[in-house]
């Protein structure tokens, strides 16, 4: 089996380092981390990785970005990756952005900032059965 990855996106280092630490704590070596302050280099994080033979099973996106708002970035990531699963954290995301990122991105889920430790670990759990 392939290595596989998980990008987390966030334009807050802060959120980045925690989330990436909280990851690494709960699933340890099990993936490959990796980050991404705005959705352009998340997207070329993309390519790159997937151009290297990773796996990207999980993106994990913020909503609120400078450039590309999270929902129309996860579109994007859908379009171009379509077996890549993902999830949305936000503090700030309106309704209509919410329904287009599950709707139209085929997002997992919609979490809420603070997001709940044990809730992030089962939805990515279920995104990432091997």
């Amino acid at each position: 089996m392939g290595e596989h990855a998980i990008l987390c996106v966030d334009d807050e280092f802060i959120i980045l380092l925690a989330l990436k630490e909280e990851l690494r704590s709960e699933f340890g070596e099990r993936f490959r981390y990796e980050t991404a302050r705005d959705a352009e280099r998340a997207l070329a994080a993309m390519e790159r990785l997937t151009e290297e033979g990773v796996s990207i099973i999980l993106v994990i996106s913020d909503w609120l970005m400078p450039g590309m708002k999270g929902d129309e970035f996860l579109q994007i990531a859908h379009d171009k990756f379509p077996d890549t699963r993902a999830i949305m954290i936000t503090g700030q995301a309106d309704d209509a952005a919410v329904r287009r990122v599950l709707d139209e991105a085929k997002a997992v889920s919609v979490l809420r900032k603070p997001w709940n430790r044990e809730e992030l670990k089962r939805l990515i759990e279920s995104c990432c059965v091997d």
